[in-house]
């Protein structure tokens, strides 16, 4: 397959967290017959009853590994294309990432480079398990690039996430006497409001952090004094998040538990002579890796402005440079 027809051959299998099974399969086969052709090897680390890693090497010492996820979000939606982009679930976010890096490890091999890798993971978009069970597997690769779309520029950080679930209680009572009863939707909305004015710190390379109320729950009829209410807050961190975590517990100040669901450090990361470079906002798997696979990079072909959309897309030319990308990029990391 060209650089387009497996970018459509991936978008085109639903691989919706935690569905992974089946892109899975297809790469699991795909590698194992470009595996069979060039003395690699092909395994399923597995994560999960139906949920496995695909990792493909050639030779050990492992030097350089490509790496980046199956899974997608929701919803689904098979690809197309039109002279300039492949659209659909995961174009860009991040299965024309996997086409790209295949083919580029198929060049490589193909020039004779040898120790190498290829591994994709599951579970990023929800909670990075496919990274977290891969840092229990390490190979002694000593560089991993981590593909998200990053416009085919090398990322030098990336942010980190703090989410919050925030929890209300209340009396409920007839709407009529609300002096009986005690509305957790307005203790909510308190909490809120602070938290919306939470001051947040600002990192001269990756910016400010933002925050994001993301979804509010509560009450029960229109008649009827909440006694329970809850949001769910985004923090992006700039920093390793305690000082954002000190501002949370002020600002729910008694009045809502602040519960803490997921802290993800920002990562400030490797750069390379020739590549062009930007920073990115979001949060990837390489805080899960741990550093098991090697020192980390990012780049990718993609706008990040598309991932996560309806309009989801990917350019064909940058799919092309990216192969191109990714094989700079190793041979570069094996010289180090």
């Amino acid at each position: 397959m060209n650089i387009f027809e497996l970018t459509r051959a991936l978008v085109d299998i639903e691989s919706v967290t935690p569905n992974e099974e089946q892109v899975g399969v297809f790469l699991a086969d795909y590698l194992s017959r470009l595996a069979a052709r060039t003395g690699g090897q092909v395994e399923r680390m597995e994560v999960a009853p139906n949920r496995f890693n695909v990792l493909a090497h050639w030779d050990e010492p492992i030097v350089a590994t490509l790496s980046t996820h199956m899974d997608t979000v929701p919803p689904f939606f098979a690809s197309r294309e039109d002279d300039e982009f492949i659209w659909g679930r995961g174009a860009c976010d991040t299965k024309g990432i996997i086409a790209a890096m295949t083919l580029a490890a198929e060049a490589l091999l193909a020039e004779g480079e040898r120790n190498l890798a290829l591994l994709f993971v599951v579970g990023e978009e929800r909670n990075s398990a496919g990274a977290f069970a891969a840092a229990r597997n390490g190979r002694g690769s000593r560089f991993l690039n981590n593909g998200e779309p990053t416009e085919n520029k090398l990322a030098l950080g990336s942010k980190g996430a703090l989410r919050y679930e925030i929890v209300a209680s209340g009396r409920m009572a007839h709407s009529a006497y609300p002096h009986l009863g005690e509305s957790a939707i307005e203790k909510l909305l308190d909490v809120l409001e602070r938290v919306r004015r939470m001051p947040l710190p600002c990192d001269p390379i990756l910016g400010p952090g933002t925050i994001n109320v993301g979804t509010i729950h509560g009450g029960r009829a229109p008649n009827v004094i909440a006694d329970h209410a809850e949001a769910e807050v985004f923090i992006r961190l700039v920093d390793d998040g305690a000082a954002s975590r000190a501002a949370m517990a002020e600002a729910a100040g008694g009045q809502a538990e602040a519960r803490e669901v997921l802290c993800v450090p920002a990562v400030r990361l490797g750069a390379l002579d020739g590549f062009e470079t930007t920073v990115v906002s979001y949060t990837t798997d390489i805080p899960a890796f741990g550093g098991a696979w090697g020192k980390p990079f990012l780049v990718g072909p993609g706008s990040i402005q598309f991932a996560h959309t309806d309009e989801e897309r990917v350019p064909k030319t940058e799919l092309c440079d990216a192969v191109r990308i990714y094989q700079k990029l190793v041979r570069q990391l094996k010289r180090q």
